[in-house]
Parts: C-alpha cells; structure tokens; sequence
C-alpha cells in the first residue's frame, strides 16, 4: 500500500514538473527571469526620491520641426513629446537589459507561452484634461497606431490577434505566437486619449498641443524654433515608485538652432543649461570659456552599460554603385581613422567594430560557438571563415592617411568587382562609367569626417560627392532612401528584439520610413531575427544576436566610424543629478536644480 502511495506521489510530482504554472498579476515582467526590483520597492535604483521639484530645464537642439505628433511618418516631429507628455501601461528600469514596471498598469498577467497577456489599469490614472484612462483608450492606441501609426507600430501591433474587455479596467490581448518580447512592447505601447483623438486625422502633422496623461503639458510651440512643456502639479502618478524622484523641472524648454555650433554657442551664453557633445574637438578645446574655467560649468564622462552606438557611413545598396558586396568592404580598406582619429579627433574615440560592440551580445573576437553554429545553420548562411573563427576585424592603417597596403587590398576587392583603373580614375569594365557617388551630410562634424574620406578616396581614383543639406531635407532623403551614402547612428541595447526587423529586416528595402536604410534584404537576417524572439533562455539569445552581429558585419552594410568612451557631458553647475547613473547614462528625467 505504502508503495503503491509513494508511486501515485511520485507520478502527481512528475505531473506537476511539466505542467505549466498558471498565469498570475504581478507588478512587473523581464524578458527572461524575474524582475531585479520587489512588489514593494518604492523607487527606480538611479532616481532621488528627495529630489527638489522646480526651476526650468533649457536645451538646445539642432534642426526644426512643423509637428508635435512624435508617433507619425509625416513631417520633422518632436520627439520629446512622447517623453514628456505620453505615457504606456508599464515603465522601464533603466537598471536591467529590459524590465518593465506597473504605470498606467498596476498589474500585467501573461501565461508561460506568452501569447496572452491581461493588463489591469489603474483607477487614479487620468490624462492632463481630468478624463480617465480606460481600457477604451488603450484598444483605440492600439487601431490607431497599427492602422495610421509609424512601420515599427503598425509592424508589431498587427500581431494582436483579438482583445477583450471585461470591465473598464481590464484588457486582455492574444497575440500570435512566437515572439517573446511581444508582451513587453505592447506594455511600452504609447496610451493616447480616444476623446482627444477620436474624428481627428492622425497622421496629419499638427502644432496644437496635444493630450496626454505624462508628467508634463505642452505648454507653448513656436514653429521650428521652441516647445515648452510645463509639469503638471495634478499630475496623477507622481508618487508612482516608476515616478518617484523623476521629472523635478516645473518647465523643459527646447530651443532649436541651425547647426551645431549655435546650438553649443546658446550653452556657452548660458541660454541652455545642459549639452551632450558629440564632436572630440569641440569637446577638447571649446570647452574653455569664463563660465568653464571658473567651475561654473562642469564637464563630465558618464561611462554606460550598454553596447556602443553603431555610427556609420550608410552605403544604400538599392544603388547599383553599392549592390557588390566587395564594393563595400574595399571602401573599408580606404578611410584611414588611425589618421582621422590622430589629426581630427584628439585621439579620444575608438574604432566601431560590430553592432552590439562592447558588450557580451558582441561576435568580434569571439569564434561561433556550438549553439551559435546551431543557429547559423538554420538560417542556410555559409560565412567567410574569419566571420566565423572570430578573427575579423576592421582594416587598420599605419595612420600616414596613405597606407599603401591597404589602398593596394581595396583595389584588389576593386578588381575582383569589375573596376578598373583608367586615366587616373577607376571605372566600370563593363559599362565605363567612371566610379563616382554622393555623400549627403547635416552638419560640419560629418563634413569634416567626409571631407577626410573624400581626400583618401581620391587616391585610388574615386569620386565622392559632398552635398550638406538641412535637417529637413536630410530627414525626407532619410525616410524615402534617397541617397548614395549618408552618416546614421543606431542605438542598440542589451536586449534588442522587434526593432531589429525595422532596422534590418527584408521588408525595409521597400517600405519607407524604416530603418533599414542600407536596404539589407537578406532571408539568413530575417530567419535569425526570428528565432531571437523566440528565444526561451538567455543562453539562445545571446546565441542568436551574435549570430545576427555576424551576419550583418559580414554584409558590409556600414561603414563603422568610432564611437567615444561615454557620454560627454556639460552643464551648468546648478543642474544636478544622481551620483550613480543608470545603465543607459545620463537620463534627463532624473536631474534637478540644486539649491543655493
């Protein structure tokens, strides 16, 4: 009998190790594991919960804008609005690769397959007009934005399948399967007020101040010049443990100026307060006016957690000049940094490599491990060894800015292309065309960087083209691909996930308004960005986005430039903020104005 008991036990036991656990609310979700913070924490590890509230925030931006709808194609938007005046159901730590945190949601449910996922609302959330947030809300974001929304919106939202709504306050959606990270993105889904919106058209580009429930009102727009966005003293989440210790400033204004340099002479006159620089040169010898030198101006490097920014040259391989995947790569051979990063930049950047450089997602220097080669194989991709054996790297040069055996490599890769070497100038074999392209640029400091590549360029017979354009027009070659090469950054973070099909998938090529502006179009790209999101376990993640880094370095899509060792920067004294950053660096929303 006893043994008899002990087999039933045992059997339930068994049963009960492969049954899935049922789905229940919790205050937070990672993308693998648990959230780091408890039910019970009452503040984001890198905010003060003392923080004064207070005093103006001014910045300076470079460019303009003709809307302050952050969440359409149409027309230069600012994006600040989305910061400061939307809010989505959950919030992010800025601690953790990706974890989110209960806002306009109090609680998110999802069951183990992930393809479900309940949010209930809090009752206290309202918008800035006194209207509550209610689950109507949240099912118009979620049309609106699929339907008339920005590619990545309309690209991940389309995966709800269905919705429920049981009450006010409670929102189920079913979603297709397959895509872990799904979950995450529709807590990070922007809310928009349905009373507000509802008859208008929302894909027009609009100046009116719009309606949200964030922390901050906008407060006046002056056309390509300022926004203001004043803090909301009725704001309803103030004391949220996602709030507490943020958003301190009782006025953020943006003032937006032509170029770069007037944007950081406005800091220097004092009519901003804070500046993130990106120039090396400006940041080691302009830096030294009265206020600077007196100590009223503090300049810091805040170091990140995350993987370094990809800078490039973008080459468009929807242009036949580029469509030679060895084409791509011998122009690598040809910009000499060690030379640019002597000469130019004070030798304070450091070469881009990959695209997830810095971190563990990282495949430079790393040989493919078994897992990695699991996934590699699935996707049908056969690499070049040196992809594969971890020994790839970016050329260097002996920094004379006329290394010899590199330009000689380049020409080789030329050959091989089908250009040859006529009259001092390199042309097609087959049609004489001779080997001439445009690089468009936005400022001086891609100038400047442009200007260099143009000298080496010319050494082997090829002609670049610089051709400066205003924000508004870089931003429309931008959006429709109209362009031969154009310098772009993309962020990457320790856990990409959808965004990497708006970046890199196939569909990009044709459909404007993505990210893919390289016109990658690659089914081995699109079958690996797959299977990360449906990773199961941190191992296969890791796994799949250094299969991905492989795969796209091997493609040439870039050109790397450089990337610096942190963020760089300035402000004046009585802005402050935390001691210990955030993963991510610097965050705006945490600092505050320092009494006397």
């Amino acid at each position: 009998m006893a043994t008899l008991f002990s087999r039933i036990m045992a059997a339930l036991c068994l049963l009960c190790l492969h049954t899935p656990l049922q789905a229940a609310p919790t205050h937070g979700i990672a993308m693998y594991g648990e959230p780091q913070l408890p039910p019970d924490f009452t503040h984001l590890p890198y905010a003060n919960p003392d923080a004064p509230k207070g005093g103006t925030l001014r910045q300076a931006l470079t460019g303009s804008f003709d809307s302050v709808n952050p969440f359409i194609i149409k027309g230069q938007r600012v994006g600040a609005v989305r910061k400061y005046v939307y809010e989505s159901l959950m919030a992010r730590n800025r601690n953790e690769p990706f974890s989110l945190y209960g806002l306009l949601a109090e609680t998110i449910e999802v069951n183990p397959e992930r393809t479900k996922v309940t949010f209930r609302l809090r009752h206290e959330a309202r918008f800035s007009d006194g209207h509550p947030v209610t689950v109507s809300d949240v099912v118009f974001s979620l049309n609106t934005l699929r339907d008339h929304g920005r590619p990545n919106h309309r690209t991940f939202y389309s995966k709800v399948e269905r919705v429920e709504t049981p009450d006010e306050r409670t929102i189920t959606m079913y979603l297709a399967g397959g895509d872990r990270e799904l979950v995450l993105i529709l807590g990070l889904m922007p809310i928009v007020p349905e009373h507000f919106f509802k008859g208008r058209t929302f894909e027009a580009t609009t100046l009116e101040p719009l309606v949200g429930s964030g922390p901050y009102t906008i407060a006046q727009v002056k056309q390509g010049e300022k926004i203001v966005f004043k803090r909301n003293p009725d704001y309803w989440g103030r004391n949220l443990p996602v709030s507490k210790g943020l958003w301190n400033f009782d006025e953020i204004i943006f003032d937006y100026y032509r170029d770069s340099q007037s944007a950081f002479e406005s800091v220097k006159k004092r009519l901003s307060d804070i500046r993130e620089e990106f120039d090396a040169t400006r940041w080691s010898t302009a830096y030294d006016f009265k206020g600077a030198l007196s100590g009223e101006f503090i300049k810091q490097t805040i170091p990140t957690g995350l993987p370094k920014p990809v800078s490039a040259f973008v080459y468009n391989t929807r242009r036949p000049i580029f469509a030679d995947v060895r084409v791509r790569e011998a122009l690598l051979y040809v910009f000499d940094f060690e030379w640019a990063n002597t000469n130019l930049f004070h030798g304070l950047f450091k070469r881009t490599e990959g695209y997830y450089d810095g971190s563990i997602l990282s495949s430079v220097a790393r040989p493919t491990s078994p897992r990695e080669q699991h996934y590699l194989d699935l996707t049908g991709a056969e690499l070049r060894r040196d992809f594969t054996d971890g020994t790839a790297r970016i050329p260097t040069s002996d920094g004379s800015g006329r290394d010899r055996a590199n330009l000689k490599h380049a020409l080789l890769l030329l050959r091989q292309a089908g250009w040859r070497a006529k009259g001092g100038k390199l042309v097609n074999e087959a049609t004489g065309e001779p080997f001439v392209f445009e690089l468009t640029v936005q400022n001086r400091e891609q100038e400047r960087t442009g200007l260099h590549f143009q000298r080496s360029l010319r050494q082997i017979g090829i002609t670049m083209k610089l051709r400066q354009v205003d924000s508004a027009q870089f931003q429309r070659r931008l959006q429709t691909y109209d362009f031969d090469m154009l310098p772009f950054t993309w962020f990457n973070s320790l856990s990409p996930g959808n965004e990497q099909l708006f970046y890199w998938g196939s569909e990009g090529r044709d459909r404007e308004g993505t990210r893919n502006y390289m016109g990658a179009s690659d089914p081995a790209i699109d079958r690996i960005i797959a299977e990360m999101l449906k990773a199961t376990s941190h191992e296969d993640f890791i796994a799949t986005v250094r299969v991905l880094d492989r795969l796209l370095r091997a493609g040439f899509y870039v050109m790397p430039l450089y990337h610096s060792p942190g963020q760089w920067i300035g402000h004046w004294k009585p802005i402050t903020w935390p001691a210990q950053p955030s993963l991510f660096g610097f965050l705006p929303e945490t600092a505050w104005v320092a009494p006397e």
